[in-house]
């Protein structure tokens, strides 16, 4: 994506509301190693992960960068530098992770190279663990599908000045777009299954001026989903079985990894990634982030010949209770029900999908119909989680989600077929950046057989926004317009709140 100009980068950040500082080094791209952008990422209170990627025609097989980080936009106050080698084996990516910093506090940094500098991004650190901090301004986001849409919703991000971004997968989007597709932009490209298709479906999402823009004004935290390998794909399993699948996904990883501000010792190793963990927010908030692709079982009675999701009956489809069968696997589920904080103000899991139990008939009706993709067809290791976080005395979960397309909010109970038992946590899904969601009418029919659903859209694109406190988080469902119109406007179209101690969304 090699047209991307100074003037369509620096506009994009006016659109976001960012200071023209942060973009003033940008450059034509003929000349320009810094074109697919800057990221940070993994901010622990004394570090953090800095991340670019060069391109340009005939990179040296190492090129040597320099990275600053500042204490001021103006970096007259520098208080870490370095220098990495972006090497041709990692697509001659970046990442730096300056340590010894200052908890809670916000950074400048920026990049040179080959006789030019990067645009500056703004970053922070977490606070102190033990720090008694009062408030944490989030979003969540997730499933940017580049065909179906421009991103919008990223600028309006940009301008609500979060500290901090979660994104809970599908970052990119393994499809070509269809021949007769007469979409207004298209994945360059067949279908990614190499290594060199994945990062080159990488870059061309990252050229895009407004995701740049959000990356340059705060820290990500990430997870994946099923996108960044295949649709539907369940631990070495692909959708179309194909034997040959454990390669394209290490080539997945790798090209994830290269592209994301990870430190250096998350680089993939024997086609295996570790990307669940959590984060402390001090003594407000414990951030814990799940991965529900690499070690699930694949997903129960799939269609004949294939893998991946199906819609099924209860009574049809007798393994989706079974209790052997988990989404996260055995250690990532015992690693969890250790993370709970029966301290800290709120416990907020960041994970792929949506978890609240979901039918698409009456649950008397041959008991239920749902989708095997989802928690509904790991009920037993749904259950596990929140018995998990039950005994555990979790302060106020809540649970963070995507990959549905759709704004759902949700109460959380043990047994999501008797809406009269204890609602233990509260859930918001957010819909999608860009990526098409289901019928509405077709969501509008199922929410009589689903009570445990105060909020229900498929046909809204954008993301949620939450001001949390240690007395009540406050969420906003931030909808773009126009979805394929990069100047859309975005309006809040619902908000709600959690009270602490009260679990339960409550319309706001």
């Amino acid at each position: 994506m090699s047209n991307l100009s100074r003037r369509h980068l620096l506009q994009a950040s006016l659109a976001a509301g960012l200071a023209p500082a942060l973009l003033s080094q940008a450059r034509a791209a003929s000349d320009d190693p810094f074109t697919l952008g800057l990221a940070s990422g993994c901010p622990l209170p004394d570090r953090l992960v800095l991340w670019t990627r060069l391109t340009g025609e005939a990179l040296p097989e190492q090129v040597p960068v320099r990275w600053e980080l500042a204490e001021d936009e103006g970096f007259q106050r520098v208080v870490a530098r370095g220098e990495e080698s972006a090497s041709a084996a990692q697509a001659h990516s970046v990442h730096a992770e300056p340590q010894g910093l200052r908890p809670d506090r916000w950074y400048w940094y920026r990049f040179s190279a080959l006789g030019a500098r990067s645009a500056t991004g703004r970053t922070r650190t977490a606070p102190a663990a033990d720090a008694p901090v009062q408030r944490l301004r989030f979003a969540i986001a997730s499933c940017q599908r580049w065909d179906h849409g421009r991103y919008a919703a990223w600028a309006d991000m940009a301008q609500q000045d979060p500290d901090l971004v979660l994104f809970l997968g599908d970052y990119i989007y393994e499809y070509a777009t269809a021949a007769k597709s007469e979409a207004a932009r298209r994945h360059a490209g067949g279908p990614c299954r190499t290594l060199a298709d994945y990062r080159a479906r990488y870059a061309q999402y990252k050229s895009d001026p407004q995701l740049q823009a959000m990356h340059a004004r705060a820290p990500w935290i990430y997870t994946w989903d099923d996108h960044e390998v295949e649709n539907d794909y369940a631990g070495e399993q692909g959708q179309d079985l194909a034997p040959d699948f454990a390669q394209r996904r290490a080539a997945a990883y790798q090209a994830y990894w290269e592209h994301m501000p990870f430190p250096k010792s998350w680089q993939p190793r024997d086609g295996q990634m570790r990307l669940y963990t959590r984060y402390d927010w001090g003594r407000l908030a414990r951030v814990i982030t799940l991965d529900d692709r690499q070690y699930r079982d694949p997903q129960a009675c799939p269609r004949p010949g294939r893998g991946g999701g199906n819609t099924v009956t209860a009574q049809s489809c007798p393994a989706l209770r079974d209790p052997r069968r988990s989404l996260l696997g055995a250690t990532q589920e015992a690693w969890l029900a250790r993370q709970w904080d029966d301290e800290r103000g709120w416990n907020l899991l960041a994970q792929q999908t949506l978890m609240a139990g979901m039918s698409w008939q009456d649950r008397g009706k041959d008991g239920g119909m749902f989708w095997t993709e989802g928690w509904d067809g790991y009920a037993a290791s749904r259950e596990r989680l929140l018995r998990g976080l039950s005994a555990a005395g979790a302060r106020n979960p809540v649970v963070l989600g995507g990959d549905v397309h759709a704004n759902y909010v949700a109460d959380l109970r043990l047994d999501p077929d008797r809406a009269e038992g204890p609602v233990l946590a509260s859930e918001f899904c957010g819909t999608s950046i860009s990526s098409l969601g289901l019928d509405r009418a077709r969501v509008d029919a199922a929410l009589p057989h689903n009570p445990q659903l105060h909020y229900a859209r498929p046909d809204q694109r954008g993301y949620m926004l939450f001001d949390l406190q240690q007395s009540r988080l406050d969420v906003r469902l931030q909808v773009v317009e126009d979805p394929w119109r990069a100047d859309s406007a975005v309006h809040t179209a619902a908000r709600f709140a959690v009270e602490a101690g009260r679990p339960g969304p409550q319309k706001a």
